[in-house]
């Protein structure tokens, strides 16, 4: 058995598990903190640290996997998207190796997901565009093509009535409006037809822990695309980091 740390930093919070990266099976409970407010790289990494510490007696050789809610290029993040503006241009993987005292892979969040789902849920054996699409806190997005990434799609900032998408359509967005499924639905409607229009996909998939409650909204939609619930729901960003901390991608 091959076991990877997978920690998930997202705008509200900060999850991190052991994974089975052969099975894509987590190994322990879900440890879950909240982010700190103002999502600063110092806050984040103390949050980051005592998720380890929670779980415990992690073995000074185990691969760990970070994946975090921005564009991330040679890890550098050049993007912040529901975190600080301090993470802009910051050599994010370099950061937290000096705070870990140990390697680590560095990746988008939503890319995690989508290599998560292409090899172990949704994915699995799909020819073509498939579209990921995260719905949280923002909307983060992945693109696998005959199940190899395309990374940095952030297709959450494409815009919509003239703002980003994801301030209209992400859960955040029927949250603080308190919307009903069908008026949230409509939103979603819209952004999926967008993204049919630009890239023409040979499949939706929708993850974030809203997906859970995939049938109070997936089959409102009317698209032309199939469009499913991810296999791995919330946990895929854990899964997909400790995945490609194991067999990283190309950068």
């Amino acid at each position: 058995m091959t076991v990877a740390l997978g920690i998930d930093i997202g705008g509200t919070g900060i999850k991190g598990a052991l994974v089975d990266v052969a099975t894509g099976e987590l190994l322990t409970d879900r440890i879950k903190k909240s982010t700190p407010e103002g999502g600063t790289p110092a806050g984040i990494a103390h949050v980051v640290l005592d998720v380890i510490d929670e779980l415990g007696g992690i073995p000074a050789d185990t691969a760990i996997g970070i994946c975090f809610p921005a564009v991330v290029v040679k890890g550098t993040t050049t993007s912040a998207a529901n975190v600080s503006k301090e993470w802009i241009g910051l050599e994010a993987e370099r950061f937290f190796e000096e705070h870990l005292s140990r390697n680590i892979t560095f990746i988008n969040d939503a890319d995690a997901a989508g290599v998560a789902e292409a090899k172990y849920g949704a994915a699995v054996g799909e020819h073509g565009l498939v579209v990921l699409t995260t719905l949280g806190t923002g909307i983060g997005s992945a693109l696998l093509f005959n199940g190899e990434l395309i990374p940095n799609s952030e297709l959450g900032h494409l815009e919509m009535n003239g703002m980003d998408a994801e301030r209209q359509a992400a859960y955040s967005a029927k949250e603080r409006e308190e919307l009903s499924w069908q008026a949230w639905t409509l939103r979603l409607q819209q952004y999926y037809e967008l993204i049919e229009k630009l890239l023409t996909p040979d499949l939706f998939i929708v993850g974030g822990g809203v997906s859970k409650n995939h049938d109070d909204f997936l089959p409102l939609l009317n698209l032309r695309t199939p469009i499913v619930p991810a296999v791995l729901r919330n946990n895929a960003g854990i899964v997909g980091a400790a995945a490609l901390a194991v067999v990283p991608r190309v950068a």
